[in-house]
């Protein structure tokens, strides 16, 4: 049996444009399952080249256990618009406010469960920090304390200095001669999803890559900032992790006092490494949330 196409939503969900207070954003929005009492919903931030379509292997479990799930494209990710040379467009706090904005527009009127997956861990981390209220939780998926490891510097590093002389379209084409950087290799791809790999990473602005690659190379460890928040915590990641190494992941879950997952057999995006496991631990996750809130 084939398995579904990464790009497609899967059944029931819709693609569209959420309209906010901050603009437009594509997102892709999966229901609660038909029988299924509502337990909440969940917004859910991709990483750095990724995208909505990088949790779509979840949404229909989260479903059966009644959650309605929202993947959004931030600002100058894949479908959603943005200045493609403005880099402070990306600065880290007007990305937090439009999560802020997002919340506000899918949470019918109360908090939402937060994720964030590696970059997107962070500009959720700042939005905690700007406003808690419009949150139920905060998971931190594959997102560390502070910056990337060095090798994973080393690497935007090389990617700055490609897109400083090359188009999108050639700086895709080296990548595919080469390694190419965090996300863009997480998903087992067909004949169909490399093209639309290659669609998404056109998509992009290349402000948006420049200005979000210096926050991961520069990010500070705001630890204890979030720690002093009253929001309930889960640090979710693969059980090996190039980005940051999983012994920091799990430091920083005592200093948080975070619930604490590890997911067996999956590495940076465990999302997309192993959907049923991952999509489990974070129903039970926001279940115990509801269960003592």
């Amino acid at each position: 049996m084939s398995r579904p196409r990464t790009f497609v939503p899967p059944a029931g969900a819709r693609a569209y444009t959420l309209v906010t207070d901050r603009g437009e954003f594509a997102v892709v929005d999966a229901p609660v399952a038909a029988g299924v009492e509502a337990r909440g919903v969940a917004l859910l931030l991709p990483g750095f080249t990724g995208s909505k379509e990088d949790f779509n292997r979840l949404h229909e479990a989260l479903g059966r256990r009644g959650y309605r799930t929202v993947a959004v494209d931030g600002r100058g990710q894949f479908e959603s618009d943005g200045p493609e040379d403005d880099e402070s467009a990306y600065a880290q706090e007007e990305l937090a406010r439009d999560v802020l904005a997002q919340a506000a527009a899918v949470g019918d009127g109360g908090p939402v469960h937060l994720l964030g997956h590696s970059l997107g861990g962070h500009i959720a981390r700042a939005a905690v920090l700007l406003d808690r209220s419009p949150f139920r939780s905060l998971t931190l998926m594959a997102s560390g304390p502070a910056q990337i490891s060095p090798s994973q510097q080393q690497r935007v590093k090389l990617l700055r200095d490609a897109l400083a002389v090359m188009s999108m379209a050639e700086v895709w084409e080296a990548m595919q001669a080469l390694e190419a950087p965090e996300e863009l290799d997480a998903l087992e791809e067909t004949p169909e999803d490399g093209e639309d790999l290659r669609r998404r990473w056109l998509g992009n602005k290349p402000a948006q890559l420049l200005a979000t690659g210096r926050q991961l190379c520069a990010e500070p460890d705001r630890v204890a900032e979030l720690a002093a928040v009253p929001l309930s915590f889960h640090v979710l990641s693969g059980a090996r992790d190039d980005t940051w190494p999983v012994p920091l992941l799990d430091d920083m879950a005592l200093r948080l006092r975070a619930h604490r997952t590890v997911i067996e057999g999956a590495e940076h995006s465990p999302n997309t490494d192993r959907p049923a496991a991952t999509a489990e631990a974070l129903a039970a996750f926001w279940d115990a949330v509801a269960d003592a809130g």
